[in-house]
């Protein structure tokens, strides 16, 4: 089985979905002849032309705008915002337009648009360049959000999200498109290649939207995370020697909370790590979801890692980045080691 970064797992996946349906068409900046500034859409346009990968204007309000068209008028657009930075100028199609269309049209119509967009931090990108917005869609009622942390999911996961009848927005971490960070900046950074979960099938398989994987099972603790969170909670679990259980959500909209709750249950702790901001972040929704479902077996207060209510700062990029050393003392703080 080939080994894949996370972008040749992405352009994997976009390249079977474009022989595979030929309502499939992808679009955005720089996306056809030049393949993406980060490299996912690298030779679709070659490979299948002018028609199936063009670029378009920087106008992500007009892109998303067309990609409804497109979607209510049978097509399956894959648009691409540069960075979920900008997405922002496009979020009143999206909302507006978008999530509603099935209801405001009593099912007539629907929009199967999956607008995938690089978000995070950890590549010195400042404050317009490595936001995660992610707790944003999750709000809105008819957008789904996923978020994937491994090559493998990452071409099972837009397989489906493209495959899917509704609205996705597809948030792709760029600081694991080329190997899995764990948040130590000052290590070598390792690489993709020999890890389990960059083993990657040819051709189309589906990890449908909603369900969540248990990347470590363990007693102490519950950790609830996403994207590149999900392998500085690996590295955080190895240094501390806590056994904790990894829950990796793979989409927060739709949410596998029945994976959610029986780990909870378990371990009777939890922590939630996200790179968000704190404040309004979707560890918010998270803590209240399972205080309401697991009180009576909770042993400790629920924790949240997160971001910090800022600005994302250039200068002090490891200092806002929820790193390892953050999560070890939410760690001990709720398993009473500290």
């Amino acid at each position: 089985m080939p080994t894949m970064t996370m972008l040749q797992a992405l352009n994997s996946a976009l390249a079977d979905k474009l022989a595979d349906d030929p309502d499939v068409l992808i679009f955005g900046q720089d996306v056809g002849y030049f393949g993406g500034v980060f490299r996912v859409t690298d030779g679709l346009q070659s490979r299948f032309g002018l028609e199936r990968c063009f670029d378009a204007p920087i106008s992500e309000g007009g892109i998303i705008a067309a990609a409804i068209g497109m979607g209510a008028y049978g097509l399956r657009p894959v648009p691409e915002i540069q960075f979920a930075d900008y997405i922002l100028p496009a979020f009143d199609q999206l909302v507006s337009e978008a999530a509603r269309l099935r209801y405001r049209s009593a099912g007539e119509f629907w929009a199967p648009l999956t607008v995938r967009s690089p978000y995070g931090g950890g590549i010195f990108g400042g404050q317009t360049h490595s936001q995660s917005p992610e707790a944003i869609f999750a709000h809105i009622t008819g957008l789904k959000t996923v978020i994937p942390s491994t090559p493998y999911d990452a071409k099972g996961l837009l397989i489906s999200a493209i495959e899917d009848d509704d609205p996705v927005i597809f948030l792709e971490p760029k600081r694991l498109y080329n190997g899995p960070f764990d948040g130590r900046h000052d290590r070598p950074v390792p690489t993709w290649q020999g890890n389990p979960a960059a083993e990657v099938p040819e051709g189309l398989y589906r990890i449908p939207l909603g369900t969540a994987a248990c990347v470590r099972e363990g007693e102490a603790a519950t950790i609830l995370a996403y994207g590149t969170m999900v392998h500085v909670a690996l590295a955080a679990i190895e240094e501390s020697g806590i056994d904790a259980e990894l829950v990796d959500l793979r989409s927060i909209v739709p949410l596998d909370i029945d994976t959610i709750v029986a780990s909870v249950k378990k371990t009777g702790r939890c922590v939630i790590l996200h790179e968000a901001s704190r404040f309004g972040g979707f560890g918010g929704e998270l803590s209240a979801l399972v205080q309401e479902r697991c009180f009576y077996h909770l042993e400790a207060p629920i924790e949240r890692v997160c971001g910090w209510d800022t600005p994302y700062p250039h200068a002090f990029e490891w200092d806002y980045f929820p790193g390892p050393d953050r999560l070890i003392k939410a760690l001990r703080r709720v398993t009473g080691t500290d």
